[in-house]
């Protein structure tokens, strides 16, 4: 294994996965820190964890286990994937864990580089942008467990770190990797170990993949990515035949992001849909098996989703408390792949990066090998003989994307 990657949800795991795929390596993603070694023919692992929302400490044992399983594997270089929105509060645990791999690897220079121009993330000045807006302003700002209120990535990165936060501006990224490499090492120099670098473009990706060659410890989204294959000497080759499963696609939804909120209404007008409240699951009301029963018996492409706007959020995190109210939400959409895929279903669509992970450690997933891509950030997955799946980050996919991605689940694309 060359290059290996430490992500903090099963998402934004799986859009790191494609990003490598699309640029020729053999990529596999493992739930968890697997317990064995990995194949031999894999070139770039991605060990999704679920750290996102966690207390630091804990993500950071977690993260280090991971990078642990990662140098066995002879990996040359670690990636640590989080959001391309730095889905983090000044309570966050990204400068920690980012700190943590640093210290294990002696690294020196890190790149902090969020942005994904391909889905809208840009960096301009240490600000992160989501299309035109400032991040604070994108919808960010109502997130239900990761509020983003402030864009510039250099103060939210230093409020969670013990050293100072070093930039590299646009124009030095402009002028190319050279200048890129150069000003990350005058950074280091004066003692800057964490330093964001501004991104407005997928080519400027490319020119900071390749200032990244030998350094020990990068870090962003999946875009900061895509210039790391050709300094292990790999190009992009020919697409793989993608196998698709027939029979029935189920979806289930608790993202509460805009683009979701936006894709289920799309849904909705000409598919059965099936919403959940707090207040159904806590009054028993609904529970995992009716629901799963509901998908079962409904014609189409069946969509069971508790996503909902900020205040009715807001309101049931009142009433049932935070972490109670997103752990009954997890355990129900857990419980609802388990009896379906039981009971015969072999597509899966998951959105939100708590949900897809809820799912995917229910299903005991163990590793995922990557398909085709649906939309930016969103391949097609498959594990084992029979089941296939896309795990969608909230705030990713086209309008028209449970349609799309049940489709190419199919394999009626290929």
């Amino acid at each position: 294994m060359l290059l290996g990657c430490i992500g903090d949800d099963f998402t934004g795991s799986s859009d790191l996965a494609n990003t490598l795929a699309k640029q020729g390596m053999h990529c596999v993603q493992y739930s968890g820190v697997p317990d064995g070694p990995a194949e031999a023919h894999v070139q770039a692992g991605v060990v999704a964890l679920k750290t996102r929302s966690i207390p630091a400490a804990d993500a950071i044992v977690q993260s280090l286990n991971a990078l642990d399983w990662l140098l066995a594997q002879g990996c040359e270089q670690i990636y640590f994937k989080y959001c391309s929105t730095f889905d983090s509060t000044a309570d966050g645990n990204i400068g920690p864990v980012t700190e943590a791999l640093a210290d294990a690897l002696d690294a020196r220079a890190v790149i902090v580089c969020p942005a994904f121009p391909g889905t809208g993330r840009s960096i301009y000045q240490g600000h992160l942008f989501v299309n035109d807006v400032l991040l604070n302003e994108s919808g960010m700002q109502n997130h239900p467990l990761t509020p983003m209120t402030d864009p510039d990535i250099r103060r939210m990165l230093a409020a969670q770190s013990k050293g100072p936060v070093g930039h590299v501006n646009a124009s030095t990224v402009l002028s190319g990797a050279q200048a890129i490499r150069t000003r990350l090492d005058a950074q280091a120099d004066a003692g800057k170990r964490l330093i964001v670098v501004d991104a407005l473009q997928d080519a400027d990706m490319m020119q900071i993949g390749a200032a990244a060659k030998g350094l020990k410890l990068i870090t962003g989204g999946s875009g900061a990515a895509l210039g790391l294959p050709a300094n292990f000497g790999i190009t992009v080759g020919a697409d793989t035949t993608w196998q698709g499963e027939g029979g029935k696609c189920v979806i289930l939804s608790g993202s509460c992001s805009v683009a979701t909120r936006g894709q289920i209404a799309h849904h909705k007008a000409s598919h059965d849909a099936l919403e959940i409240t707090a207040d159904m699951l806590f009054d028993g009301e609904m529970n995992a098996q009716k629901a799963a029963q509901w998908a079962m018996d409904t014609d189409g492409l069946p969509l069971i989703y508790s996503s909902a706007d900020p205040d009715m959020v807001a309101s049931a995190q009142s009433k049932y408390g935070r972490d109670e109210s997103a752990e009954t939400f997890e355990q129900f959409f857990a419980d609802i792949a388990r009896i379906c895929t039981k009971a015969g279903v072999r597509k899966l669509l998951t959105a939100g990066g708590e949900t897809s992970g809820a799912v995917i450690e229910g299903l005991a997933l163990s590793s995922l090998e990557v398909g085709p891509e649906i939309d930016p950030g969103v391949p097609a997955l498959r594990s084992g003989s029979e089941l296939v799946l896309a795990l969608k980050s909230g705030n990713f996919g086209s309008i028209d994307y449970f349609e799309k991605a049940a489709s190419t689940l199919t394999g009626s694309n290929t």
